[in-house]
């Protein structure tokens, strides 16, 4: 697959609970910070009244019309059959056809897994596309999850090939060295877990990744590894637990401090402290989550993405296509299909 020179981005302004101006907004903010083009995928009627024309001017966006949008409780099933012209769909075709390197949608995400499934494909022995989340970390750095939603079921080597998938992730695209490979289980001991568990710990074992072994879900938000391997089902109840204990405990901090005169002239500092620590755990933060081992950069955010959350989602896509991660990826199954021969 071959690409413009100047990297494009497209971006589905239809998808999401606060569409189009929301993600219009996040997308202005990115185009202003990065070394990329941006489509604006959608209505060109409910699109046109939010974008800068400074920035369509400088050609820094384009919008590029869709007519069919895709609501975030219809079937993934019913968006793939008989909806090329949802702007979900249009923005993925964009990275099938070369004329964009990343896709980027806050809509309906089994709608869009299952588009970029379809229309991008897999990399060649890629047995299923993971979605890689970024955790948060006290020491203000990030772990990767995967997968975090996409595969319920799973079998051994799956889990191995997501190893694979998020340790090339984390060299290239974040820059991480000789990045620690683990597997989420129920205790550190290599016979601890299920069967599944147990079986993805061989394989992942005779990979030749810096597979550190078992971890357990509070070793995720320490400094013990860098990549955290698990099935879908498990990587999704994570996922939205941490979110919510990380909301729990954020609004009971406050409610403390708010009503304690003892705490009422630290207050202030307080409320600095939570904010920065709160931030870590924000989803907008992040942006999005990448769908690992389709065959093109694929990032699906929050559906309730603001602003800010679309300009990290878009940022995030960035730097995933300029580490040329699909290249990597395909490279490494190559390479591990030829080992297997």
């Amino acid at each position: 697959m071959s690409y413009p020179e100047t990297m494009r981005i497209a971006v589905d302004a239809m998808g999401g609970d606060f569409a189009p101006e929301q993600i219009v907004a996040g997308s202005l903010l990115a185009a202003d910070e990065l070394d990329a083009d941006l489509s604006l995928v959608g209505r060109p009627a409910a699109i046109r009244p939010y974008v800068d024309e400074r920035a369509r001017l400088n050609g820094r966006i384009e919008i590029v019309a869709a007519t069919d949008v895709i609501a975030m409780d219809e079937s993934p099933r019913a968006a793939v059959r008989g909806r090329d012209d949802s702007s979900v769909a249009r923005a993925i075709a964009m990275v099938a056809e070369g004329t964009a390197k990343a896709v980027v949608s806050a809509g309906n995400s089994g709608a869009f897994m299952a588009l970029a499934t379809t229309r991008l494909g897999r990399i060649p022995g890629v047995k299923r596309p993971a979605i890689t989340v970024m955790m948060p970390n006290p020491d203000g750095g990030h772990r990767l999850l995967l997968d975090a939603g996409a595969n319920a079921d799973c079998r051994p080597e799956h889990l191995r090939d997501f190893g694979l998938m998020g340790s090339i992730y984390a060299e290239h695209a974040l820059e991480m060295q000789n990045p620690r490979v683990s597997l989420l289980s129920i205790g550190h001991e290599k016979g601890k877990g299920n069967e599944l568990t147990k079986a993805a710990h061989e394989l992942l074992a005779q990979t030749g990744l810096n597979f550190i072994g078992n971890v357990e879900g509070g070793d995720i938000f320490t400094d013990s590894c860098d990549v955290v391997v698990c099935d879908g089902f498990t990587g999704n109840v994570v996922l939205k637990t941490s979110e919510g204990v990380g909301s729990a405990i954020a609004h009971q901090i406050r409610e403390v401090v708010s009503e304690s005169n003892s705490f009422s002239e630290a207050e202030p500092l307080f409320q600095a402290a939570l904010e920065t620590v709160t931030r870590r755990f924000d989803y907008s933060e992040y942006g999005g989550a990448l769908l690992l081992g389709v065959n093109g950069v694929s990032i699906v955010g929050h559906g309730c993405s603001d602003a800010n959350a679309m300009r990290n989602a878009i940022r995030f896509a960035f730097r995933a296509a300029r580490s040329d991660l699909v290249e990597h990826i395909s490279a490494a199954f190559a390479e591990h299909a030829s080992n297997d021969a």
